[in-house]
């Protein structure tokens, strides 16, 4: 990602995924890779030696969907690794806000990234979430720890293989993280919004577990009034059946995947 970043030598030792089950034969991450199947000359392998769930990650509604990984060294930061600033508590990104989520994930619904599997980036703005909320009746339950992001037309999203990627938007010249690739129904249908873990709420979370070289919080201010205030469910949103909710946490059409990669 292009754009400048405070303190851009500073060794870092943490990053931000949603909730990891990491075993033992996925206790490394890569960081400034390029490509799944090429050699990544810029890159470089550490190894995890903590991961922090958060002690209130709901599996039936994805509620707090964020873990921390602690490195076993740090790593310096070069022309193709660069850290990104986290929202600070308070940030607002009003409906519309453009925003970049990266990752090798699918590229459709059961189409996988073809060959070489380079990494891919998608531009899509903040869906409010009173209008998620609708576009979700019946089907998922939305919070204030969520942030939603697509197109009401789809075409555009994450997909399965995505999650624990970042979702950023740039203010003046800093990259900054609002959300942390979740859950969704499906990829890229209409009227069907990604769903991210909002990384603002977990300002105190992440510097509680973090005692030592705590990361960058950065306030992101969206200007005007929000779009979404006036937001609100039609008769079809509304009438949506419950069916999903009895649907197993494992459903794969629901989730989308998850990998230990750095970016």
């Amino acid at each position: 990602l292009a754009g400048q970043y405070p303190q851009r030598r500073r060794p870092h030792l943490w990053r931000v995924p949603h909730q990891q089950p990491v075993g033992a034969d996925d206790n490394t991450v890569y960081i400034g890779r390029q490509t799944q199947e090429n050699a990544n000359a810029n890159e470089v392998r550490r190894t995890i030696v903590e991961l922090i769930n958060h002690e209130s990650y709901n599996p039936s509604t994805n509620d707090n969907d964020i873990a921390l990984l602690k490195m076993a060294s740090t790593v310096t930061f070069t022309n193709y690794i660069r850290p990104v600033c986290l929202a600070a508590s308070g940030s607002t990104f009003h409906a519309g806000t453009d925003s970049w989520i990266t990752g090798w994930g699918s590229i459709g619904s059961g189409i996988s990234l073809p060959s070489p599997q380079n990494l891919m980036e998608v531009e899509m703005p903040v869906i409010g979430n009173r209008k998620c909320k609708c576009d979700y009746a019946g089907v998922f339950l939305i919070n204030d720890n969520m942030i939603c992001a697509g197109l009401e037309a789809g075409g555009k999203d994450s997909c399965q293989g995505d999650s624990g990627g970042p979702m950023v938007s740039k203010q003046n010249s800093r990259w900054i993280q609002s959300g942390v690739v979740s859950f969704g129904r499906g990829c890229a249908r209409p009227n069907n919004p990604g769903v991210y873990a909002r990384v603002s709420r977990y300002q105190s979370w992440i510097n509680s577990k973090i005692t030592e070289n705590q990361p960058g919080f950065i306030t992101f201010t969206s200007s005007g009034t929000d779009s979404d205030l006036s937001a609100s469910c039609s008769s079809t949103d509304l009438n949506v059946s419950f069916s999903y909710l009895t649907v197993s946490a494992t459903t794969v059409a629901f989730l989308r995947g998850c990998h230990v990669m750095l970016l």
